[in-house]
């Protein structure tokens, strides 16, 4: 066979002309010679067939991304070698050159093309959002029966900022524009849903207590006629603290701990520990707080009873001897409480 286009017979052939004429107007790659990117002026992130995506990644980078996201490779091409280079930016436009080796039917070949890359700054929905104070929920921090302390203000709000900070790394929204200061609590607006579900969660973990949800139609989206709702999350804690006595199905208790799934407490009468769930927080009823508790001493005892003083009237009141007072000695301070006009010793255990 002998090529059409030069008359060479001793040259491979591809198709119907040889290598040689084919590879004079052959090109390894496709790439426009113009591209644009739409870059976040706040975030960096960029916008990709119509979704924004990866914050924070340095221009350059950016640059580096979009000349090989519009770069395509011919089926013929083998072994190729793809180098790029920015020659330099001027304002929003980066000169680059883009520089290629690969084999074409056994030849290797080389080919470079001259690209400017045009950065066009705008501003996603992400940070427009935040710009404008958008939130999506609203977490009440609130106590049942009772004002909450300045102390568990300040622990609240230093939860809020840790988890926010963490949830940052996966939610842009994860931010609280505002922080509105009631009489009776704190309400964090909070950028996205998930971020004011994992606050509530880490205040429950803290403070104990019962998360409640609900929703409220601010307004409806007139592309699709589907309302749009914010989320109220409630997180109450407790009317007790640790070291407050409380009564739950008769059993009176001293509760030495509260944790995000149970409140744990020692049942004055026998001494031994009990563990109520939150889903059963509405049965607990707060009898008396920690300081109620008085200090007395030990009169007198025996193998099966231990004799205190009652302050109220000075006279003497025998207990039955319960594990671990069996440690208590005649005349040391201890302390009691009166509930219901009975007097009970409470453990050395209890701090």
């Amino acid at each position: 066979m002998f090529c059409p286009e030069c008359g060479a017979t001793d040259k491979q052939m591809v198709g119907d002309i040889c290598i040689d004429c084919f590879l004079k107007n052959y090109q390894m790659i496709n790439i426009p010679e113009k591209i644009e990117v739409h870059i976040c002026s706040h975030c960096n992130s960029k916008l990709e067939e119509g979704k924004w995506s990866e914050s924070n990644i340095p221009e350059e980078e950016i640059i580096y991304r979009a000349l090989e996201r519009n770069i395509t490779i011919n089926d013929e091409v083998e072994n190729e070698i793809i180098n790029l280079e920015i020659d330099q930016i001027k304002g929003t436009i980066a000169e680059c050159f883009v520089e290629v080796v690969g084999e074409v039917y056994g030849t290797q070949i080389e080919e470079t093309h001259d690209v400017s890359v045009r950065i066009l700054k705008t501003v996603c929905p992400t940070c427009s959002k935040i710009q404008s104070g958008y939130y999506e929920s609203v977490v009440q921090f609130r106590a049942a029966n009772r004002t909450i302390s300045q102390e568990e203000y300040e622990t609240a709000n230093n939860i809020v900022e840790r988890t926010l900070n963490k949830q940052y790394k996966s939610d842009k929204l994860a931010y609280c524009p505002q922080i509105a200061t009631l009489k009776e609590g704190y309400d964090y607006y909070i950028g996205s849903l998930k971020s004011g579900r994992k606050v509530a969660n880490a205040l429950k973990e803290e403070f104990g207590g019962v998360i409640q949800e609900s929703s409220r139609l601010i307004s409806e989206d007139k592309s699709t006629g589907k309302g749009l709702y914010r989320i109220w999350i409630s997180i109450r804690i407790p009317e007790f603290s640790v070291h407050d006595f409380i009564k739950y199905q008769e059993k009176i208790l001293q509760v030495i701990d509260i944790d995000k799934n149970r409140v744990q407490g020692t049942d004055l009468n026998t001494n031994k520990s009990s563990t109520i769930l939150w889903k059963d927080y509405e049965a607990i009823e707060l009898i008396k707080k920690e300081e109620d508790i008085e200090i007395t001493s030990i009169i007198s005892k025996s193998p099966n009873i231990i004799q205190i003083l009652d302050l109220t009237d000075y006279s003497a009141v025998d207990l039955d001897m319960k594990e671990g007072f069996e440690n208590f000695q005649i005349g040391e301070e201890v302390k009691v409480i009166k509930i219901d006009n009975i007097l009970y010793l409470l453990n050395k255990v209890i701090k």
